[in-house]
């Protein structure tokens, strides 16, 4: 698995909505696409499908019209980054024929002992690792200010 630029930019929008999450007993506060895509320097086009994505899979919630936008469907702590992962980019698996969600079956299955080691492994600790961090980890580096517009630089390409 290699992140993505939308993975990227997913973290780094949940990351500035997290920051206006609403405390105990405050009232949620919408965050408008045109303030994140400011905020985040996520071109907005792109900023709006993203979101759509996530609010598809229920990680993010949005209200139309005026005093609208976008805001986290639970608590930051509560979202996990495979959840995010997956909402934006699909499986997690490097093949189908491992994906817990996404599973396509393959002949060699039974008898493919790399498939029941090395690629069971490798899925299993990419899970782990996602479902170990949440959004509260993003709103951490975001409350810092720090820009995940860097990580764009160093995204591995297939084949390089």
């Amino acid at each position: 698995m290699r992140l993505s630029a939308t993975d990227v930019y997913a973290f780094q929008a949940l990351g500035f909505l997290g920051t206006h999450s609403p405390g105990p007993g405050d009232a949620a506060r919408w965050v408008s696409s045109e303030e994140i895509s400011e905020a985040t320097g996520i071109h907005r086009p792109y900023l709006v499908r993203i979101l759509a994505a996530l609010g598809n899979k229920g990680v993010v919630k949005s209200k139309k019209g005026i005093g609208g936008g976008y805001a986290l469907a639970r608590k930051p702590a509560l979202i996990s980054l495979c959840e995010v992962v997956r909402a934006v980019d699909g499986p997690v698996a490097p093949l189908s024929c491992i994906s817990l969600n996404w599973h396509e079956s393959c002949p060699e299955e039974g008898r493919c002992h790399v498939r029941a080691t090395v690629y069971t492994r490798m899925r299993d600790a990419m899970l782990g690792v996602l479902q170990e961090f949440s959004v509260a980890d993003l709103v951490a580096d975001s409350r810092q200010g720090v820009s995940y517009g860097h990580c764009l630089e160093h995204l591995l390409k297939p084949n390089a």
